[in-house]
This record gives structure tokens, sequence and C-alpha cells, in this order.
């Protein structure tokens, strides 16, 4: 425990902070990131603060589903928005378009470390991830089925309503999945088990690596979505 609480409070500002540096490149960031930027131009409230209040509209969709968050759900919920913001205050877009490359590719493995860690910590999913393996629950559709349904339609509206949608969408939406599947193991503390129990166990076939990831984080699941 002593271990575990500062992973997971580490893990989630640092996971804003590298949010921030994507955004700061201009090249393009995750559906629910390009939807809380689409909302922020039709509200004028800030990306960070708007990242908060759908994770807790989503939260509110768990009631539905049947799923219980946990620490790492609600502090998930509390930390990420404001380090976004304070990412966005401390971080400025470059003018050259190398500068921006490096600034999102530093970010994006800044956010993989941050998964790793957060995840790692066992203290629950993120709001997005539990309505996934909520979803994945109550219709028996594979993880990636569900995930691909909702983040296809948040990217959409976000696109719509002038979200940055690029090369890094692409990018993120390629990569973050083989970083994770890296940074979780390396991170991740380790569960204590009865003497005698099973040191491994076979992830779901429909698991990508972002399922079996998070699935440290939500042992209750069978599986679990990407991060955040």
């Amino acid at each position: 425990m002593l271990r575990r609480i500062p992973q997971l409070l580490i893990g989630l500002v640092l996971y804003g902070i590298a949010d921030a540096m994507m955004i700061r490149a201009a090249l393009g960031v995750d559906p629910w990131t390009v939807f809380a930027q689409g909302l922020s131009h039709l509200t004028g409230i800030g990306i960070g603060w708007l990242t908060n209040i759908v994770g807790l509209l989503v939260l509110l969709l768990w009631i539905p589903l049947r799923q219980r968050p946990g620490l790492g759900t609600v502090l998930n919920i509390l930390l990420i928005g404001p380090s976004i913001e304070l990412g966005l205050w401390l971080i400025q877009t470059p003018p050259e378009l190398w500068q921006r490359i490096l600034l999102f590719t530093d970010g994006l493995l800044l956010l993989a470390v941050a998964s790793g860690l957060y995840i790692g910590s066992r203290f629950g999913p993120g709001p997005r991830d539990g309505l996934m393996t909520g979803i994945h629950a109550r219709t028996g559709w594979p993880i990636w089925v569900g995930r691909t349904i909702v983040e296809v339609t948040v990217l959409g509206i976000g696109w719509l309503l002038g979200g940055d949608v690029g090369f890094g969408t692409v990018a993120f939406a390629i990569l973050i999945g083989p970083l994770c599947g890296v940074t979780l193991p390396l991170l991740a503390v380790r569960e204590r088990r009865p003497a005698g129990a099973s040191l491994t166990a076979a992830p779901p076939t429909d698991a990508s690596p972002q399922d079996a990831s998070a699935q440290t984080a939500a042992p209750t699941h069978p599986t679990a979505a990407a991060p955040h």
C-alpha cells in the first residue's frame, strides 16, 4: 500500500502532463481528447476541466452497467483534468514541425509510463475503461467491438466540433497498446497470491495488448480497456 498510492497519484498527474504535451504538439490527439477539445470549442471551458466533467458523466453510465468504481476511478476523474490544465499552462506549441513531432513523441512515451504506473497500482480502472468492460459484461461483445464503437463515436463528434484529428490520432491508436504492453509489466505492483495458486493466467483470446495491461488494474473484470 505504501507503494501503490504514491504510484497511483504520480501516474495520474503524469498522465495529464503527457496529454497536455500531445495537445500542444498540435498533430492530433486520442479520441477522448478530441472530444474534449470539440466541447471546449463549443463551450469555452478548458480541455482539462471538460475531461473531468466527461469522466464524471461516463461514470454515471456505469450504473446501468453494474460497474463498481475503485479509488483509482475516482482519483482519475479528479486529477487528470487539473494536470492537463497545468501542463497546458507550462507548455507552449513549438514553432517548428520537428519540435512538435518530438514533443508529441515524448508525450506519448510519458503517457505509456504514466499508464503503467496508475493501472499497475491496481486501484481500479478509469471511467472510460470501466465503460468498455461494462459493455463487454452486459452484452458479451468482445472488448475491441465496444471500444471501437464508443471511440469512433466520440472521435466523430469531437472532430465535427473542431477537435484536433491528425497524424497523432493515428499514431496514438497504433502505438499506445504496444507501449503499454511494455510499461505495465515493468511497473505493475505484484498481487500477493495464496500458496499454491497459479502464477500465470492466459489472457482472453479477444484481448488486445491494452486489454491485457488493464486487466491487472481491474481483476474483477474479464478484460479491461485501454488507459484513460
